[in-house]
């Protein structure tokens, strides 16, 4: 199963200083906006997540279709594919998102309670 780009999505109390903080990590602003509630930070090929007011807990996100860059990625396993193949392996999925193609998202949840967003852009 190909699950695209990973990153961590974190819930943070002010966008405006995590975004700080982890810029003093070495963090570049990669993605989003503070008006929109989030950003997306970078270092290297490390990607983290900035979401305030959206989740109520820290995740792990994979985008299928898209590498570390946000770029896109060809041949890639479809958010569906992937969810069919969760759900016959007997796991619950939550939070489902999208249409017959194209963007799509879920949730599932793994053994110790963590969160798993696999959210597809294209």
């Amino acid at each position: 199963m190909k699950l695209g780009a990973f990153s961590i999505s974190l819930t943070v109390k002010d966008l405006s200083k995590s975004m700080a903080f982890y810029g003093d990590l070495g963090f570049i602003h990669f993605g989003g906006t503070v008006e929109h509630n989030y950003a997306i930070m970078k270092n290297g090929e490390t990607l983290v997540g900035l979401f305030q007011g959206m989740f109520e807990r820290n995740m792990l996100t994979f985008n299928p279709g898209w590498d570390q860059s946000a770029g896109e990625v060809n041949p890639f396993d479809d958010v569906r594919d992937i969810k069919a193949k969760v759900k016959a392996a007997g796991h619950e999925v939550s939070q489902e998102a999208g249409e017959d193609t194209g963007i799509g998202s879920f949730v599932v949840i793994d053994p110790d309670g963590n969160p798993i967003l696999i959210d597809q852009h294209r």
